[in-house]
């Protein structure tokens, strides 16, 4: 009995952990992005993104540009981060194209 349960609960493990998907977010700014200019930084927040801790500003980012489109997500080195850590701190990435 321990066996087919021991058996199951990897089998559940194993799904979930292929099933799983990375949150992402896209806003695009006036015409979107013109060219291939692309920046990236982190953004940091702790308690399972409950608080922000450092966020990027992507105004800030698009260096004055009018049209660009901003790309937010978790990665796969941002999902690894946070669990490892159990949640305790989980980034995510911004990157803006212009």
């Amino acid at each position: 009995m321990k066996k087919k349960l021991f058996r199951m609960m990897a089998i559940l493990f194993a799904s979930s952990m292929l099933l799983s998907s990375c949150y992402t977010y896209t806003c695009v700014v006036g015409e979107g992005a013109q060219g291939n200019n692309k920046t990236t930084q982190w953004n940091h927040y702790v308690i399972a993104g409950l608080a922000p801790v450092g966020v990027s500003n992507s105004k800030q980012m698009a260096d004055g540009a009018e049209d660009y489109t901003v790309h937010i997500r978790h990665s796969f080195i941002n999902l690894l981060i946070g669990s490892l850590t159990g949640g305790l701190y989980t980034p995510t990435t911004t990157t803006v194209t212009k």
